[in-house]
């Protein structure tokens, strides 16, 4: 069986560059995350009023609607950029998403990982 591709005199075959690519991937991903914008939570906290319309400061779910209060920063990053790219499904939250930059996600990702979860005061 004749290969479709042929290298080229001189250059790396297409399989050898495809398998660096894939190699180089996870550190193209963890430099991309090592160079994101570092949160400022008072920048976030600016923010929040829109999240704080449906997502509770407390920390606690109502009406299916999940918390966001002490998310690890690359999580609500990470999340709020699949909402960006319409990965996840709820057009409120892919509107929102649009309408933030890298910056501003950081800093509200800095806000709400920083806030404590408020215990649950009902017994």
């Amino acid at each position: 069986m004749k290969a479709l591709v042929r290298p080229i005199p001189g250059r790396a075959s297409p399989s050898l560059a495809l398998a660096l690519l894939i190699l180089a991937a996870p550190v193209q991903a963890s430099s991309d995350a090592k160079n994101a914008p570092k949160g400022d939570a008072a920048f976030g906290e600016y923010l929040s009023g829109t999240c704080v319309t449906c997502h509770q400061v407390s920390g606690k779910a109502t009406g299916g609607i999940p918390p966001i209060v002490a998310w690890p920063e690359d999580q609500f990053i990470a999340v709020m950029n699949a909402y960006r790219s319409k990965d996840r499904e709820n057009q409120v939250m892919r509107t929102i998403a649009a309408a933030l930059n890298d910056e501003e996600i950081a800093a509200l990702a800095a806000y709400f990982g920083g806030l404590i979860l408020q215990p649950d005061t009902k017994k």
